[in-house]
């Protein structure tokens, strides 16, 4: 059977339904076997790699350029704890992130400036990474830390959700976080988070640590402005306050982070989780949020001086009386007069 050639532009040839199969000088009993095999695939390139004999690397495995998990690549015979602690880079970490739990649900709030030292990496990142539809979490420490760890929490619940039915609870995920990044304790990991939610218990609030801390609490501020950041919320915070005042309370305690920290600055994210799942409130300039802030706090103006009003004469009436029934012997207080009594040397 004839096959017609065609000429492609360039002195190029093409054989029609061309397939690794043609290469073979003559078909045997051994070879027709292999055709049929070879049928099974649909795309030319199977068939040249088993012609070639190559196989293609693994891509659902473990790359072989990663270290094995529990391994790290440091030199031979050196700790990896010791070495990482010693040579290891050291990074400036500066952030203001809070979260606090209250009748309405779990208030979350965050600056949104990345710093890496002194330089300004990202002034517009975001610091609260959802989880799932009623949870997420406030990320403080190594970014890619804080986003590789949320990734894996993510899927882990995932997973867990399809095998028994349900999301797990917030403590629950708290502990699972806890339990996985604790056998990094000693290795520069640095993640602190809050993680916010609302399960069948209602609202909850964890914070937990790279090290394996875990906490409960109802109040949390994680960062370098977290110290000025409790004194807003110490002064404002109430369980029963109405939701408009848990979001003045987070605004007002994330702006005055930034104005004294250096590390934080750029916008305020503002979270709010409910029953019915997270909603993303806001996000607002931190500068602006201040100053405005700054205005309400301003004392109103005084009054003239025209428009004072006058002392009371009932204080003449009392001085008066009080001079005259002062006795010729004795002085009254503030005056410089010698009394009748005294002698003068």
């Amino acid at each position: 059977m004839k096959r017609q050639l065609t000429h492609l532009p360039g002195r190029f040839w093409l054989w029609p339904s061309f397939s690794a199969a043609s290469l073979l000088p003559h078909q045997t009993p051994a070879t027709n076997s292999w055709l049929a095999s070879s049928k099974l695939h649909s795309a030319p390139g199977m068939a040249l790699q088993d012609v070639c004999k190559w196989q293609s690397p693994d891509t659902q495995g473990p790359s072989p350029h990663l270290p094995r998990a529990g391994g790290w690549a440091v030199p031979r015979g050196c700790d990896p704890q010791t070495f990482l602690q010693i040579h290891g880079p050291r990074l400036a970490h500066g952030t203001t992130t809070l979260a606090f739990r209250f009748r309405h649900g779990v208030i979350a709030a965050a600056d949104t400036r990345s710093s890496c030292g002194s330089y300004v990496a990202c002034p517009a990142s975001c610091k609260v990474i959802p989880v799932h539809q009623h949870l997420l979490g406030t990320t403080s420490g190594t970014s890619a830390d804080c986003a590789t760890w949320y990734r894996v929490l993510q899927r882990e619940l995932r997973l867990r959700e399809l095998r028994e039915g349900q999301l797990p609870s917030v403590a629950s995920a708290a502990k699972l976080l806890s339990a996985m990044m604790s056998r990094y304790r000693g290795l520069d990991l640095c993640v602190a988070t809050a993680l916010c939610g609302w399960d069948r218990s209602g609202p909850e609030l964890f914070y937990v640590y790279s090290d394996g801390t875990r906490l409960q609490g109802d109040i949390f501020s994680v960062g370098s402005g977290s110290p000025y950041a409790y004194g807003v919320l110490d002064h404002g915070y109430r369980y029963d306050m109405s939701t408009q005042e848990a979001y003045a309370l987070a605004r007002c305690a994330v702006a005055h982070a930034t104005y004294r920290d250096a590390y934080s600055g750029g916008s305020v994210d503002l979270f709010h989780v409910r029953e019915s799942g997270w909603e993303h409130v806001s996000r607002s300039d931190a500068c602006v949020l201040y100053m405005e802030l700054q205005e309400l706090l301003e004392p109103e103006p005084e009054e003239d001086a025209s428009h004072a009003h006058p002392e009371p004469a009932t204080a003449h009436r009392a001085a008066e009386d009080t001079e005259l029934s002062v006795g010729p012997g004795e002085m009254i207080p503030g005056d410089s007069r010698m009394p009748a009594g005294t002698e003068t040397v």
